[in-house]
């Protein structure tokens, strides 16, 4: 049983993406020696090919590269420094992999680079808000756009969030995100949208948007989230980031149940595992003949 009425699909330039019969994986490749939870493993780029084909054997259905570290605390890079961690490795997977590559960047010009060197999708977790020319360079690529919600930037974004209407004030954002990449050019066909777990929140407000994250499908748009390893689920089981694999597991059933249409993860393989319950469970895929 399929309960989709109509087919939901995400255009990404050479790409169609149906996320209509399964919830669809995007594998985090992070090429940075900071990230908060595997910083420095995947620096070059032949370990990092190797990571991206990895994922897409495990399942992944888009591989997202980011060169700048984003976690709470964080301090920006430089244009420069983060295209050349990420475009040598974009043109390499372009020729690997049989998958969509996403660029992880709020810059622009660094997306400009990924693009021309085989990305199909930008990652913007700030919903085109640091930079505002990013709807121009999504439009003239015709690339797949995921826009995210963000309170403050990294580097002082957990520094006491505070929402007086938690779910109203991040559909705001989400909006006028919308508005502002559809007025560069970018068709509505091609924006996903994101909540932005643990970008600006606290440990309640992560609860809250997975709880209540139908609210979203208002505006319309594909449902990205991104809870993988993340601190709202350290808090909860005391664990570090390499030990939060079944609070992830959870945390992405639950995203599925109420409405994600993709979740952003670390450990495809294991997750995938869970996806595919979750999505027997609401009916979004076929149960195997017995």
């Amino acid at each position: 049983m399929n309960t989709a009425s109509r087919q939901k699909l995400w255009r990404c330039r050479d790409h169609t993406l149906n996320l209509s019969n399964r919830t669809l994986i995007m594998g985090i490749l992070n090429v940075t020696p900071d990230s908060f939870s595997d910083g420095g493993r995947f620096v070059t780029v032949d370990s990092a090919v190797q990571r991206a084909l990895q994922m897409q054997e495990e399942g992944a259905d888009i591989i997202d590269v980011g060169g700048e570290s984003t976690r709470p605390g964080s301090q920006p890079v430089s244009e420069e420094a983060e295209r050349n961690r990420v475009v040598p490795v974009i043109r390499r997977l372009a020729r690997e992999l049989d998958i969509p590559i996403s660029i992880d960047t709020y810059k622009s010009r660094v997306a400009d680079a990924a693009l021309h060197a085989g990305a199909s999708i930008i990652n913007d977790i700030s919903g085109c808000r640091f930079d505002a020319h990013m709807p121009r360079i999504a439009a003239s690529h015709q690339a797949g756009l995921v826009l995210m919600h963000i309170k403050g930037e990294p580097k002082n974004m957990q520094v006491n969030p505070h929402y007086d209407d938690l779910m109203q004030e991040i559909m705001d954002y989400l909006q006028q995100s919308i508005n502002t990449a559809a007025s560069g050019g970018v068709d509505t066909s091609h924006i996903v949208i994101d909540p932005g777990i643990g970008f600006g929140k606290r440990l309640q407000d992560n609860f809250q948007i997975l709880n209540e994250l139908r609210t979203f499908q208002k505006l319309q748009r594909p449902i990205l989230v991104g809870p993988s390893r993340k601190s709202f689920i350290g808090a909860v089981l005391d664990l570090p980031a390499e030990e939060r694999l079944e609070g992830s597991i959870a945390a992405v059933t639950a995203s599925i149940m109420n409405g994600a249409d993709l979740v952003r993860v670390h450990d495809v393989e294991k997750i995938r595992r869970g996806v595919e319950i979750a999505d027997a469970i609401i009916g979004k895929s076929e149960l195997p003949t017995t």
